[in-house]
């Protein structure tokens, strides 16, 4: 129990002095002996951790990936319902903003919403096989998650409900005249 109280103070020591250093430095100019300083532990230590400083980041991020993608609690109704899906999709990445800010940012800030997108044509794919061939779903599912992201980022200066909602309705009109058309169809 020593142990595992010790282990997980350290991982936290390290976890903590990495976010300071990612907030002020891209992650190719953060060194392990810089990181290890700063946590207050010995390289080897690190080592004894992660593999380096990548592995960590990509240990990070998967963890923040995966708390985002599980707070979507209806991740069907990027189909069924595309305003619930945008509004909860939106309220994931609110809640952990400064988190993505530290360790996605700069070289990395395409990943986190790539990641989301594979992510999520996986789950579609998986719950709607008759989907998969479909070009037109493949489309609106990349412009429905891409693009209400970075509507969401690049307008910063507009209310968040309002983003939600103008996003929202946006999805929802391209989901009901593109998916139901296509679905339709086939």
């Amino acid at each position: 129990l020593n142990m595992d109280l010790r282990v997980k103070r350290t991982r936290s020591s390290i976890i903590n002095a990495f976010l300071q250093l990612r907030a002020k430095k891209t992650l190719e100019r953060i060194s392990v002996k810089e990181m290890s300083e700063l946590a207050g532990i010995n390289k080897a230590t690190f080592y004894l951790h992660y593999k380096d400083i990548y592995d960590l980041s990509e240990k990070l991020e998967n963890e923040l990936f995966e708390r985002i993608f599980k707070s979507i609690e209806h991740p069907d109704a990027i189909i069924s319902d595309t305003h619930l899906f945008i509004k909860e999709l939106i309220d994931g990445f609110t809640s952990n903003q400064s988190m993505i800010d530290i360790i996605f940012s700069n070289e990395r800030s395409n990943i986190l919403v790539d990641r989301l997108e594979k992510s999520m044509k996986d789950f579609v794919y998986k719950k709607y096989p008759e989907y998969s061939h479909i070009p037109e779903i493949d489309i609106f599912l990349t412009y429905s998650i891409k693009g209400g992201y970075y509507a969401f980022a690049e307008n910063k200066s507009c209310d968040i409900q309002l983003r939600t909602s103008v996003i929202g309705d946006i999805a929802e009109y391209i989901s009901g005249r593109i998916v139901a058309d296509v679905i339709g169809k086939s």
